[in-house]
């Protein structure tokens, strides 16, 4: 198998007043291509610090890691900004779509800082929205949109630009358990039909069943050895 995510060492601190505060202690991780990876812990355990991280949208102290094959600590803050365009596919709590535009535009908005032309990005938008059951929303704003709905565009937002990581952040966590059990199976199915790498950030154990392996962070410390999850019902 190959390692998509390489942890080494990584420790990660921030200032609180005249306190040094350590979110994260000495983490070592690997995550290998093909993954769906649960990580679940209490508040301030360190889980969304991690995310942020593995995504290039935060920098560690000190530590080694790598996204596929690629040392992101050593990038600019221009080059690291390509590198999340090009890699990485996100996936919020509360959606974050642009409600002045469309479902197709908004899928289309991460297309707009590539060189594909107007016709290749459409057929990559349509491709994704079909494959999240969107095709006859396209036209529709997200106040037009159910919650599980406007979930569904965020996780084709994320797909369209075909990146290594899908990186999930309490996706459930703003959906009633039928649309919550809707994404959580597409995502599934995106893992195991497409072959996706996911990472997602959860307290739902729900949610966190879905996974092939969950990994608990608490006070900055992942656990020893993978979990697996147990079959998803």
């Amino acid at each position: 198998m190959t390692p998509v995510v390489e942890i080494r060492g990584l420790c990660k601190s921030y200032r609180r007043g005249d306190q040094e505060v350590h979110v994260l202690m000495n983490l070592d991780l690997t995550i290998y291509e093909g993954s769906f990876v649960a990580l679940m812990g209490p508040s301030g355990s360190g889980k969304s610090t991690l995310l942020n991280i593995i995504a290039g949208i935060d920098r560690p102290d000190s530590g080694e890691l790598r996204i596929a094959g690629v040392d992101i600590t050593t990038l600019s803050e221009s080059a690291l900004a390509q590198w999340r365009a090009e890699n990485i596919g996100f996936v919020f709590q509360f959606y974050n779509l642009m409600p002045v535009l469309t479902a197709f535009e908004n899928v289309e908005l991460p297309l707009l800082l590539t060189s594909l032309s107007r016709r290749q990005r459409r057929e990559h938008v349509e491709m994704v929205l079909d494959l999240v059951g969107l095709t006859d929303r396209s036209e529709h704003y997200p106040s037009q949109l159910s919650g599980g709905q406007q979930q569904r565009v965020a996780i084709a937002r994320a797909l369209v630009t075909d990146p290594t990581l899908i990186i999930a952040d309490e996706p459930t966590g703003d959906l009633d358990r039928v649309s919550a059990h809707e994404i959580l199976d597409l995502l599934a199915s995106l893992n195991g039909s497409l072959g996706k790498t996911i990472v997602m950030v959860t307290h739902d154990q729900l949610a966190a069943d879905h996974a092939h392996v969950i990994r608990h962070l608490d006070k900055g410390v992942l656990n020893d050895a993978d979990q697996p999850a147990p079959a998803a019902v």
